[in-house]
């Protein structure tokens, strides 16, 4: 029971230690199975998926794979089940022929973890060869002198199996003349020899035949024989002797074939054939004898081809020199093999990415990578290196492994894709290189955004264009690549006169076209300022803007506008005048009369005008200045001269084309009002009898007699206010009156108070009067020159500002009445011209020239 227990025990450990150890290698990524020989493709060799615990969907996508050193792949990986299986049958022979213990190794790639784990198989050896005999007809020639005893060593038999199924043991039948035995060399080796268990007669029997049987320790057991021929002969007292016991010999494996490595030399003292020597190979094993001759004659050993350090570094002869008496010595011959640098480093992909994002971050592993070198010491120390500036760099991993790993993050902008050079030198001298190109392309992130051809962007639009015309183009480009640099445009917030910006202009999302959406006036818009942003695809997007700055350009569309004298309004069919300037018969040439005021509402040269008479009463009497409008006397008026006087005054801009319009104006030559109210009732009789037809000859009468009773009203008003005004002005300032006694006398007759400043005046007591027949149409304008001979001096400089002259109103609009400020002091003034004049200073009116 207590030794039951012992054992139950000792298995416990057993089995312990086995988990252990298997729980060990998995640990270090190295798994160890082992199969017999012979076994069919397919054949199981043990589950890599359960000992490593890799998932099966790694496996069913390929990211697992199996690698070997060596052209040939002895191994595989199943799919489905993840068991590790055979590839082809495994001759164990065949490959570990010189080997006691059969190991294959390979290994299995993780490509999603970049890990590798080495696996090695044991390929056990199966009985399936038998003991064979290099010759099977073997001949021995003994002289009958050979004394009891003697040994001759028989030709050995080769199993290639291994273990118990190798050479186990030697028999011998056949003659009771001789005996076996069996020496066992230092490697374990069995050693047959013949001896000689009882004295020869050549007389008696001059051959014997004997049969050596060779066994392995299969089961069952195989056996091999071979046929010894035994021949008598007569007596040899002397043997060859080898000069040496044993020749050493060291060759580099790049020797040529055909060269002679060693030779070997026995000398026999005898004579004749007794002293004939012949050399053999008693010892080799099947490579050596395929690798190296012996010249039985010579003893000349020569190379039979080339030699290879890594199949094999040492080789063993054994020699035997024997004479035509069949005396013999033995000799060994030791071939040393000495390696030079005849293998260049192989460098071997096992796992590589194509593709990597430009944000990847640095240490990211690029490639796994084996390296080696089947030469041995400093032939076979491999060094790697990368190409310089490329950004990634080497990690040393396992043994013989490297990791290219990325030094620094990715820029696709500055390189998309990288050939990297990976070289691989071995320690020779000299040292031999290979290479390998591992491609890679680096995938775009959004990191770019859109960059504008320019800072920023300007353009002239003419106005009054088409909508929907072009304006101009932006362009942004990124540097970004596919959806990441497609650029897309849109307009910026943004309004024009109270309008969204959008109602003006447009941008083309796809080509960054900017259009016109309505058409431009230059007159209410002269610039439009706009921003454009430029967004590309990626996400999350980026984006940038640019000022757009859009001009309009002025064309002329616009015709002059007359501000001054205003048009007439009504469609009567009179002489058509818009207002009647008072012009004295005394003016000398030169003297102003009237100006032309007019805008254009362009811009530039388009708005500069130029003003022409196009057409007078008395074409030589009066001129217009080109560019000021001004109408004045050309002449001195004569008395032949027409009391009326019409002038239509032409203004042109000089735009092309150019555009213009006409302003009329009426002049009256007179010296008093009487006169220039006389004239006007005249005109207005004229035009009234001009249109009897239509209203006929009572209503111009009753409209005659209502403008006079208006007139008198109006007069009878206006001296009311002025006698109340001027009684108030006339106690304080009589002296001053007094001391500016005919200080106008000299003003010319260019200066004229216009109606306008008297209906202005009248306006601020809520009163509207006309002094003509048809108020709509005509205004009555005084000269200061006519009216004011009885007026005082002017003031002395410590009072207010006098009445401005010309010259004081040159930097005036045209468009606005020129303003004289009338010093405050009072007119004695009498009859209806005084009156005038009274009623023009006093109130500090204006007076328009």
């Amino acid at each position: 029971m207590c030794a039951a227990g012992r054992r139950w025990g000792r298995r416990q450990r057993v089995l312990l230690w086995g988990v252990l150890l298997a729980a060990w290698e998995a640990a270090w990524g190295q798994l160890r199975y082992s199969v017999p020989e012979e076994m069919p493709k397919g054949s199981f060799v043990g589950d890599v998926a359960k000992d490593l615990g890799l998932q099966m969907l790694e496996l069913r996508d390929g990211g697992v794979r199996v690698v070997s050193e060596g052209r040939r792949h002895y191994f595989s990986l199943h799919g489905k089940t993840g068991h590790l299986v055979t590839a082809e049958r495994i001759d164990r022979e065949q490959l570990c022929r010189l080997v006691e213990q059969c190991v294959l190794r390979c290994e299995l790639i993780v490509e999603g973890e970049m890990k590798v784990y080495e696996i090695e198989v044991e390929i056990t050896d199966i009985n399936d060869n038998s003991p064979t005999f290099k010759d099977i007809e073997v001949e021995e020639k003994i002289s009958e002198m050979t004394a009891p005893g003697s040994r001759f060593t028989l030709p050995r038999a080769h199993d290639p199996d291994s273990g118990r199924n190798s050479l186990r043991s030697y028999e011998l039948s056949g003659d009771e003349h001789f005996s076996l035995a069996v020496q066992t060399g230092p490697g374990g080796d069995q050693r047959p020899e013949l001896v000689l268990a009882k004295a020869l007669d050549r007389e008696e029997a001059a051959f014997h035949e004997l049969v050596l049987r060779a066994s392995d320790g299969g089961d069952p057991s195989r056996t091999g024989t071979a046929r010894i021929r035994v021949t008598v002969r007569d007596a040899n007292d002397n043997v060859p002797v080898f000069s040496q016991a044993e020749y050493t010999v060291r060759v580099p494996e790049d020797v040529p074939v055909g060269s002679v490595l060693v030779t070997v030399t026995a000398t026999d003292a005898d004579e004749g054939l007794n002293g004939h020597v012949k050399y053999s190979m008693k010892k080799a094993t099947d490579m050596a004898s395929d690798i190296f001759h012996l010249d039985s004659e010579t003893g000349a050993i020569t190379l039979l081809r080339s030699l290879d350090f890594e199949e094999g570094d040492f080789y063993e002869l054994e020699l035997q020199a024997r004479d035509d008496g069949d005396l013999f010595d033995t000799a060994k011959v030791a071939i040393t093999v000495a390696d030079i640098n005849d293998n260049v480093p192989e460098i071997s992909v096992r796992s590589a990415l194509t593709e990597i994002s430009e944000d990847a971050p640095s240490g990211t592993v690029v490639a796994l990578l084996h390296v080696q070198d089947q030469d041995s010491e400093a032939n076979g120390e491999v060094r790697c290196s990368l190409e310089k500036g490329v950004p990634f760099r080497l990690e040393s991993a396992q043994s013989s492994y490297y990791r290219v790993v990325t030094a620094r993050e990715l820029d696709r902008e500055q390189e998309s894709e990288y050939n990297v050079t990976v070289r691989a030198a071995d320690g020779g001298q000299p040292a031999l290189q290979s290479s390998r190109v591992l491609w890679l392309r680096v995938l775009d992130v959004n990191d770019n955004a859109p960059v504008f051809a320019q800072e920023r962007y300007s353009a002239r639009l003419p106005e009054n264009n088409v909508a929907g015309a072009l304006v101009l183009r932006v362009r942004a480009r990124d540097a970004d690549w596919g959806e990441n640099a497609r650029v897309r445009y849109r307009l910026g917030e943004g309004g024009v006169r109270g309008l969204p910006l959008s109602s003006y202009v447009s941008v083309q999302a796809e080509t960054g076209a900017l259009y016109a959406l309505r058409s431009f006036d230059y007159e209410e818009v002269r610039e439009v300022g706009l921003w454009v942003w430029a967004e590309d695809g990626g996400s999350p997007t980026l984006s940038s803007n640019v000022s757009v700055r859009l001009l309009i350009v002025d064309e002329n569309d616009n015709a002059p506008q007359v501000l001054y004298p205003p048009a007439a309004s009504g469609s009567g069919s009179g002489s058509g005048w818009a207002g009647v300037e008072l012009a004295s018969r005394s003016s000398e040439a030169g003297a102003l009369v009237a100006k032309v005021v007019a805008v254009d509402a362009d811009a530039g040269q388009n708005a500069w005008l130029s003003y022409e008479l196009a057409k007078a009463t008395e074409p030589g009497l009066f001129r217009v200045g080109l560019h000021s409008g001004e109408v004045r006397t050309a002449r001195s008026p004569l008395a032949r001269d027409a009391s009326r006087q019409s002038l239509v005054v032409l203004v042109k801009d000089h735009g092309r084309p150019a555009l213009s319009a006409t302003a009329t104006l009426s002049v009256v030559l007179a010296e008093s009002v009487a006169e220039l109210l006389a004239e006007l009732g005249s005109a207005a009789q004229a035009e009234a009898a001009a249109g009897a037809g239509e209203a006929g000859g009572s209503l111009t009468r009753w409209l005659v007699l209502a403008v006079a009773a208006v007139s008198c009203l109006f007069l009878g008003f206006l001296l009311l206010l002025l006698a109340l005004r001027l009684r108030r002005w006339r106690r304080s300032q009589q002296q001053l009156l007094a001391a500016g006694s005919g200080a106008l006398r000299g003003v010319p007759a260019t200066h004229f108070v216009g109606i306008d400043g008297v209906r202005a005046f009248l306006h601020s007591y809520s009163h509207d009067v006309s002094l003509t027949a048809d108020s709509r149409k005509s205004h009555l304008r005084f000269s200061a020159a006519s009216c004011c001979d009885t007026l005082p001096a002017r003031p002395p400089p410590d009072e207010p500002a006098p009445l401005l002259g010309e010259e004081d109103r040159a930097g005036a609009h045209p468009s606005d009445p020129a303003p004289l400020p009338v010093s405050s002091f009072e007119a004695e003034c009498f009859g209806d011209v005084s009156l005038c004049c009274s009623l023009a200073f006093s109130t500090r009116d204006l007076c328009y020239t």
